[in-house]
């Protein structure tokens, strides 16, 4: 299990280590050390508590995790994000290439074939040796329906049985009856877990794991406010590495320590005027999943230009409702299964044009954004198939400049770099053009 971290060296280095060091600035944080250290552990206990015979589930990012912590001995890991990490470590064409071996068609999601190319070779060159066996499969159909599939094969090959949430698509903001469907199928989970795990479920253990997962939400929104500044405190690049633990550690006190101390750090850092980009001459906004295979390249290749990427709808969508910039807070007079309802269309593919646009707008206007980087993505058609139509609103509309790249999001062999960055110079013309 040596060398267990979120993703690409960035973690080591607070995602900017090339354009700091050429200014004689530190490139290793300690927010950047804490990171690498939770990881680490969340990962080696994962394995250790698998082995030693706790109730095993692997999940879909958006599974209202926080009710595992109402049982003793349940736990749960994430393939999405094991995937993410994989491609961060550049192992994913190997990954890739046992799934598509398998048969797996090199059109399918690159997540997905990393997933199955680790898990049907027994985690073989993978950083975390693999996933423990799962005892049961919780997928959901809004965010990614090809989750569904995937989480299928799993439920076939080995005989594992396989939960799915279905999520009402939103064109519009969550209406009640739709909050109460979900809420009953979060029951209906709860009481699978019961029956298939053999243990009691204690209510009032959620609540406190509520409680944390909104207070670290309040911290990152905090974090990421640090975007506001000029120039930025943060970049997108260093939010992309920092949101692991809110995938794998959603639920924790360590999740809430861990974000209050990036909070601190950044604006300590701020304040000495220690900037990730201190030339920034053209602040830029992420449309889609991270490039996980190109963080340092697009990071280092940007600041050389000038540009810095400071905000990403796929970062500030967390801890907020479909269609909004801000932070939703848990209200502790309230069902806490009601809270993690709401929250169900949070991620921004399951969100209609609409939504999308007045959050992106929001954002755009709040933070300075001087024009848009949309990331057609390969591997996720759910996230890209609106991005056309969400393009040309946002420059018409807003009137600001904008361009479409095209990327994989974990699969480097789809992903050319020199046409990319053709297509990013041209675009940084324009806004300094206008």
């Amino acid at each position: 299990m040596d060398g267990v971290f979120p993703m690409s060296d960035h973690e080591h280095n607070n995602i900017t280590e090339n354009n700091r060091e050429k200014n004689n600035k530190p490139g290793k944080t300690e927010a950047g050390k804490r990171l690498s250290s939770l990881m680490a552990k969340s990962y080696m206990d994962l394995h250790h508590k698998a082995a030693e015979g706790a109730f095993v589930i692997w999940v879909a990012i958006v599974v209202p995790v926080e009710i595992f912590y109402g049982f003793d001995n349940v736990i749960f890991a994430v393939p999405e994000s094991h995937a993410a990490m994989s491609a961060g470590k550049r192992v994913s064409p190997l990954q890739c290439e046992k799934a598509e071996q398998m048969g797996y068609s090199p059109d399918v999601c690159s997540y997905a074939r990393i997933d199955v190319g680790t898990a049907f070779d027994e985690g073989r060159d993978s950083p975390t040796s693999g996933l423990p066996h799962p005892d049961l499969l919780v997928s959901n159909n809004n965010n990614c329906s090809l989750l569904v599939k995937w989480f299928d094969i799993y439920h076939r090959e080995w005989n594992v049985p396989h939960f799915t949430l279905d999520v009402p698509f939103c064109y519009r903001p969550q209406q009640n009856e739709e909050r109460r469907y979900i809420k009953e199928q979060i029951n209906d989970l709860i009481h699978t877990i019961e029956q298939l795990s053999g243990q009691k479920y204690h209510p009032e253990r959620v609540v406190e794991a509520v409680k944390n997962s909104s207070n670290a939400y309040a911290y990152w929104k905090k974090f990421l406010g640090y975007a506001a500044h000029y120039p930025s405190g943060i970049t997108a690049f260093d939010s992309f590495v920092q949101m692991a633990p809110i995938l794998t550690s959603r639920g924790s006190k360590e999740l809430v320590e861990h974000y209050k101390f990036l909070v601190e750090e950044t604006s300590q850092r701020v304040r000495k005027g220690i900037f990730p980009v201190p030339h920034e001459s053209y602040r830029l906004l992420w449309d889609n999943i991270a490039p996980w295979h190109q963080l340092s390249k697009m990071s280092g290749r940007l600041a050389e230009l000038g540009g810095n990427i400071i905000a990403a709808s796929y970062t500030y969508c967390l801890g907020s409702l479909e269609g909004e910039f801000d932070y939703f807070p848990y209200d502790e007079n309230t069902d806490p299964l009601d809270y993690l309802a709401r929250l169900q269309n949070f991620s921004v593919c399951p969100q209609g044009l609409e939504l999308r646009y007045q959050a992106m707008s929001e954002a755009i206007q709040r933070l300075g954004i001087d024009g848009v980087i949309f990331a057609s993505n390969r591997s996720c058609k759910a996230y890209s198939l609106m991005q056309m139509d969400l393009q040309s609103r946002i420059s018409h509309q807003l009137d600001i400049p904008t361009v479409m790249i095209d990327v994989d999001h974990a699969d480097p062999r789809k992903y050319n770099e020199e046409t990319a960055f053709t297509r990013i110079g041209a675009f940084l013309e324009s806004i300094e053009k206008k």
